[in-house]
This record gives C-alpha cells, sequence and structure tokens, in this order.
C-alpha cells in the first residue's frame, strides 16, 4: 500500500472515533491499525458479519467497484463494536465526498453523511439509572 496520496476522515458515534486513511487505487483492503500491528478490518468484528457490512456500507452504496477499487487504514479509540462500526460508516462517507462531491448526492438519500447525536443520558439522583425509579413497596 503507497503511504501517500489517501484522502482522510473522521467519524464519531457514542463514545467512538474513527479516524480513515483511505487509499485511492486500492485492492479493497481494510485493515485496523493498534499501535504497531495491523488487523484485517473483518477479523476484528468477528463474526459479527453485519457490523463489518455496516462499516463499508457508504461504499457498498457506491457500487463493488468502491468495495474492491480502495484500500483504508482505520485507527479506533473508545466505545463499543457497534459505535465503532457507525463511526467508520460516517468516516467512509466523508472521505468519499472528499475525493468527489458528486459522491454526496448518491450518500446524503441514505443518510450516511449524518452524524447520529444520540449518546447516553446521564444518571439522574434519587433515580437508578437515567429514568428509572426506585422500587415502591406500599408497606
Amino acid at each position: 500500500m503507497a503511504k501517500n496520496n489517501y484522502t482522510y476522515a473522521v467519524g464519531r458515534r457514542k463514545q467512538s472515533t474513527a479516524t480513515v486513511k483511505l487509499f485511492g487505487a486500492g485492492s479493497g483492503i481494510f485493515t485496523l491499525v493498534r499501535g504497531e500491528d495491523t488487523i484485517p478490518l473483518k477479523d476484528y468484528f468477528g463474526g459479527r458479519e453485519y457490523m463489518y457490512e455496516n462499516a463499508l456500507y457508504p461504499l457498498a452504496v457506491l457500487g463493488d467497484k468502491f468495495l474492491k477499487g480502495y484500500d483504508a487504514e482505520i485507527k479506533l479509540i473508545w466505545g463499543g463494536t457497534m459505535g465503532q462500526s457507525e463511526a467508520i460508516k460516517l468516516a467512509f462517507a466523508r472521505a468519499l465526498t472528499e475525493i468527489n462531491a458528486e459522491y454526496r448526492l448518491q450518500l446524503k438519500p441514505f443518510g450516511l453523511l449524518k452524524r447520529d447525536p444520540r449518546r447516553k443520558e446521564r444518571k439522574k439522583p434519587g433515580l437508578r439509572g437515567a429514568r428509572r425509579s426506585p422500587q415502591w413497596s406500599k408497606r
């Protein structure tokens, strides 16, 4: 993989942050960079194929030639695996629009360029969680 001529984008979801370096003229190799180690993205998500497909959804929307035409290096920080998958998806969509602004028209109807603002609600005093109240007993 050539270490120059790439497009850089950041995606976030819940506590997760994904930074993607998208290399053009690749062969469809998506790797996760953890310090000195590199892990294939498919192996990182293990048997959860739906998370892998969710992460690559913006490339799939544009067509099969995009799945096999780009390579990517991904760095993940924090969060759970589903949040990380969603963060990668947003980062891929943003990187593709950086490459060509016309891709925006194809990605926008699928909601791929919108950051999901939902977060975990904080715990309130006097309650067991964010909204769950303590169990009531009559006597």
